[in-house]
């Protein structure tokens, strides 16, 4: 078979990208969850969805883990039968085999959902998980979030790096939905330097993004070790945990607070 020139084969690989741009099939960098929808009006006592939404395209995964958070005096969770009904499209158009905990808490609902095809992986954009919820009877406006540092996506066993996550705004009986209201991406990116650290690590956001409101350190198992206030673009960590001792070596997770939104990144300790 002839071998293209590497000047025909630049100019191919030109197009080709070209092509996957006018397509929208250019994928953001780590994964994006937003709600759907971002704000809502419901009556008081009505039974309402609300969904979580990979968007945009993002890298590859097969398995995720996430923490919604609510106010129990405003919201009571309504697990679905069968808990099947749970999972979003993307998640049931790609694999009919999946690995699925649902546990509905007085305030949170906890998830975890593996894809059990060999093979398999997936980039969105698409909804992956279905919630429902019984809005009091008290007119107010409410938030639903996701608990910080509990939303991680894995691929082949492997932590993908880094995720975002939103929240969503419910009005009962109340208007919380505006012009403008939809979806927003971050634009803004957090990262750990060094990266192993063997001590100290600075987080810092990117160079003209808001500054954050907080940053909190989690372990693997989701415990906190470091919580810092804001508002500040950097934070510098001295490698202690709450209670006054040193962290031990591990894999640990950054999670940043901007304007209701939140990016979670991935650093680890090498003591």
């Amino acid at each position: 078979m002839k071998q293209l020139s590497p000047r025909i084969a630049l100019t191919a690989l030109a197009a080709a990208v070209a092509l996957a741009m006018a397509a929208g099939s250019v994928r953001a960098d780590g994964v994006n969850v937003v709600f759907g929808p971002a704000a809502q009006n419901v009556a008081p006592g009505a039974t309402f969805d609300l969904d979580l939404v990979v968007d945009p395209a993002g890298l590859e995964f097969n398995a995720f883990d996430a923490i919604v958070e609510f106010d129990p005096a405003a919201l009571t969770p309504v697990p679905l039968a069968p808990k099947s009904l749970q999972l979003g499209s993307l998640i049931t158009g790609a694999c009919g085999n999946t690995f699925h905990i649902f546990k509905s808490g007085a305030d949170r609902d906890t998830i975890t959902v593996s894809l059990l095809c060999a093979g398999i992986s997936l980039t969105g954009p698409g909804t992956i998980y279905h919630l429902r919820f019984l809005a009091s009877n008290t007119p107010q406006a409410t938030t639903v979030r996701i608990s910080d540092g509990s939303l991680k996506f894995y691929n082949a066993g492997l932590f993908v790096n880094p995720v975002t996550s939103g929240e969503a705004r419910v009005g009962i009986g109340v208007d919380v939905v505006g012009v403008g209201d939809g979806p927003k991406l971050a634009t803004w990116s957090l990262a750990a330097a060094p990266n192993p650290s063997r001590g100290e690590v600075v987080f810092a956001l990117s160079p003209g993004s808001p500054v954050a409101e907080s940053l909190v350190v989690r372990d693997v198992q989701g415990r906190l070790v470091a919580r810092f206030a804001g508002p500040a673009s950097r934070f510098r960590w001295d490698g202690h945990r709450v209670a006054g001792d040193l962290a031990p070596k591990g894999i640990y997770f950054a999670t940043a607070s901007v304007d209701g939104r939140r990016t979670t990144i991935r650093f680890s300790l090498v003591r």
